[in-house]
């Protein structure tokens, strides 16, 4: 997947949708996403890149339980048949909840 289909992606969600965070002051009101490229694990082959693999986090960030905001993402990730894995804290500083969804893509660019 290519970065503008990744943003595509995350904006079917119909959430606010930004790289790594919003600019300071602009942070829009929860729900919201983040999407991010914390890392790669690249395929090898030859001694080279043969497939450019990328960890992909979707950050849901919201000031309540929300399972409703939540079935929206999985069910982008659904439709795109992305295999994700969900982990839930609180961030007690900011009074948001993190969902986080990490999954792996492979990158066409």
């Amino acid at each position: 997947m290519t970065y503008n289909e990744i943003v595509e992606m995350a904006e079917e969600t119909g959430l606010p949708v930004a790289y790594d965070h919003f600019a300071e002051g602009e942070s829009p009101e929860p729900p919201f996403l983040i999407f991010l490229f914390p890392s790669s694990s690249n395929f090898p082959a030859d001694g080279r890149v043969y497939a450019k693999i990328q960890a992909l986090h979707f950050e849901l960030y919201t000031d309540k339980k929300q399972p409703d905001v939540e079935a929206k993402v999985e069910a982008v990730l659904d439709c795109y048949g992305i295999f994700y894995d969900k982990s839930e804290v609180w961030i007690a500083d900011e009074r948001l909840y993190e969902v986080l969804y990490t999954m792996e893509v492979l990158s066409n660019e």
